[in-house]
């Protein structure tokens, strides 16, 4: 029998964790319950969940700060629950390394359709399918100065090692499998983050800034993931 998948719900709002709670729950899932920042790391840190849902604004350490130094040592999806609802903020937790955002209030069948799509592709990442690379090694794409080894989870730029959220691992991974090709904002969205219905393309730009600032020399001038202006991204087969 499959094991459950474990979602940690740090929130300090008690109606809401026990109303996330309950529905996942339902939907066949085992969740933990933190109800400030500094408990949620301890416990994220001590559990390791499949998944984690983080509110911004916790006692004690705010989500911003806890989401910074979850993702030191765990690459589980965070997907950010806030109140706030300005750029800057949904900015900031993207670039601290949240997968997703949403904002509160939200409807119970749009998170769980959230957090269904982030564990589906976490699940997808973790089992990669065999892709053969130009040296006829499995489980590798090799694109110019980009390798991807997908058996262990890493990338290398120009021989060096990147270390990247998986979220960023799987935006790259899509784009290298078609070099060359110019992808779309849109189908970004619905390939990696698994929405069909629902998302903001900013979370995609936001996503590659993150990627070209661990895999390019000079961000103001990349070399390997390239923008077609006004259309989407690709990644260059160039050495």
């Amino acid at each position: 029998m499959e094991e459950k998948k474990t979602i940690l719900i740090i929130d300090d709002e008690e109606t809401i964790v026990t109303m996330l709670s309950v529905n996942l729950k339902k939907e066949g899932y085992k969740t933990l319950e933190a109800y400030n920042g500094e408990d949620g790391v301890e416990m994220a840190l001590k559990e390791k969940p499949d998944l984690i849902l983080l509110d911004i604004m916790l006692p004690k350490m705010d989500g911003f700060s806890v989401c910074k130094k979850i993702r030191q040592t765990l690459n589980v999806p965070i997907l950010i629950l806030s109140a706030k609802e300005e750029e800057i903020d949904k900015i900031l937790g993207l670039e601290l390394g949240a997968d997703d955002y949403i904002t509160k209030p939200f409807s119970i069948r749009e998170l769980v359709a959230r957090v269904k799509a982030n564990l589906r592709k976490a699940e997808i990442t973790a089992k990669p399918e065999t892709v053969v690379s130009e040296e006829n090694d499995k489980n590798k794409i090799k694109v110019g100065e980009l390798t991807l080894d997908l058996d262990r989870f890493e990338v290398r730029a120009r021989g060096e090692v990147v270390d990247l959220t998986l979220r960023e691992f799987e935006v790259l991974k899509y784009l290298a499998t078609q070099p060359g090709q110019v992808v779309t904002r849109e189908v970004l969205l619905e390939k990696v983050w698994g929405y069909e219905y629902y998302g903001d393309i900013r979370t995609v730009d936001v996503t590659v800034r993150r990627i070209r600032e661990k895999i390019e020399r000079d961000t103001s001038n990349p070399r390997i993931l390239i923008t077609k202006r006004g259309v989407g991204y690709y990644i260059a087969n160039r050495k």
